[in-house]
């Protein structure tokens, strides 16, 4: 499964962006984990198959909206209000036999990243 992330770019703080990610086969479980400079990799939200129970970040929830896309290789992660500490590069990552949506060590499959950039 390779997985394509795209929608990133310069906002400014307060702003929105859409990040949307296309996968090439069978994902099961597709989250978002971001890493700015310096920094680890860490989970942003995540979303199961079926679609419902999804989970957030503590530090973007009431911010962030993922959803899946009618189709079932496609996720989207709506990102409002955001903030320079938003700043970082935002992998998706899917995985069939994903259970705790927000470890990393859980995932296959990573897409190469897009770069959010949020000035303030």
């Amino acid at each position: 499964v390779q997985l394509q992330a795209s929608g990133g770019g310069l906002v400014q703080a307060g702003g929105s962006l859409r990040l949307s990610c296309a996968a090439s086969g069978s994902t099961g479980a597709m989250s978002w984990f971001r890493q700015a400079p310096g920094k680890e990799r860490e989970f942003v939200a995540g979303v199961p198959w079926s679609g419902s129970n999804k989970n957030y970040a503590d530090s973007v929830k009431g911010r962030f909206t993922i959803s899946r896309g009618s189709a079932e290789n496609m996720v989207y992660l709506q990102m409002n209000s955001v903030t320079p500490d938003d700043t970082a590069v935002y992998f998706c990552a899917a995985g069939l036999t994903v259970t705790n949506l927000s470890s990393k060590d859980a995932y296959l499959h990573w897409g190469r990243g897009t770069l959010v950039t949020v000035s303030s």
